[in-house]
C-alpha cells in the first residue's frame, strides 16, 4: 500500500470526530491499517519520530488507530475507548506528526483502561501505564479519534518550544528518545 500523507496542522479533518466502524473485518479496514503501518513506518525511518497514528491523520475518518512500538508487534486497535483511567495525571512532553515541529507538555492520566477491536472484531481490554509510555500514547491517539490536538492539552504555553530546542534539552530522557526494532 502506499505511504499517504500526514494531514498537517489547520487542515479541518484534523478537527472532525472519526466514525466508529461498523466492520472491522472489511478488507477496507485492513488496507487502512497496512496504510497506517506503512506511513508511521516511513516517518519513523526518515524522521526518527513516529510510534502511533491514527486514521484521521491521513484523511480517513475511521475509528482507527495503530500503534508501533519498539520490540513489540504492529498493534491495530479499532474503535477504541478509555472505559477506566487513574485518579491522578501526570505531566508528559508531546509531539504530533501532524506538527512534528514543536513539541509540547501536556497532562495526561497516569493509566488508563481502553477498549478496542482487532482485524476479526474480537473485543478486548488493556491496561496502559506509565511505565511502558503506553498510557500517554493511547491517550494521544484517541484524542485524534475526537478531534482533540496535543496542543489543546498543553498545560503552559511556557513549555512550547521547537524540534531542535527538545532535541536539544529534553528527548533523551523521554519516549522519543528511545530506540529499538519493530516486530511486524
Amino acid at each position: 500500500m502506499p505511504i499517504r500523507d500526514i494531514l498537517q496542522l489547520g487542515h479541518p479533518t484534523l478537527r472532525a470526530v472519526a466514525e466508529p466502524v461498523a466492520d472491522p473485518t472489511s478488507v477496507d479496514i485492513a488496507n487502512l491499517v497496512t496504510d497506517l503501518t506503512d506511513t508511521v513506518a516511513h516517518w519513523r525511518d526518515t524522521t526518527g519520530y513516529g510510534r502511533a497514528i491514527a486514521a484521521p491523520q491521513i484523511g480517513e475518518l475511521q475509528r482507527v488507530i495503530l500503534l508501533r512500538l519498539p520490540g513489540r508487534p504492529v498493534w491495530p486497535l479499532i474503535n477504541p475507548s478509555i472505559i477506566d483511567h487513574s485518579p491522578e495525571k501526570l505531566v508528559v512532553w508531546d509531539a504530533c506528526l501532524s506538527f512534528l515541529s514543536i513539541f509540547m507538555q501536556v497532562e495526561r492520566y497516569a493509566w488508563i483502561r481502553v477498549r478496542y477491536q482487532d482485524l476479526d472484531g474480537h473485543w478486548h481490554e488493556t491496561h496502559a501505564g506509565p511505565e511502558d509510555d503506553l498510557a500517554e500514547l493511547l491517550q494521544h491517539e484517541i484524542d485524534h479519534l475526537d478531534g482533540i490536538l496535543s496542543i489543546d492539552r498543553m498545560v503552559d504555553v511556557k513549555s512550547l518550544c521547537s524540534r531542535e530546542e527538545f532535541e536539544r534539552q529534553f528527548k533523551a530522557d523521554s519516549p522519543y528518545g528511545r530506540s529499538g526494532e519493530v516486530v511486524k
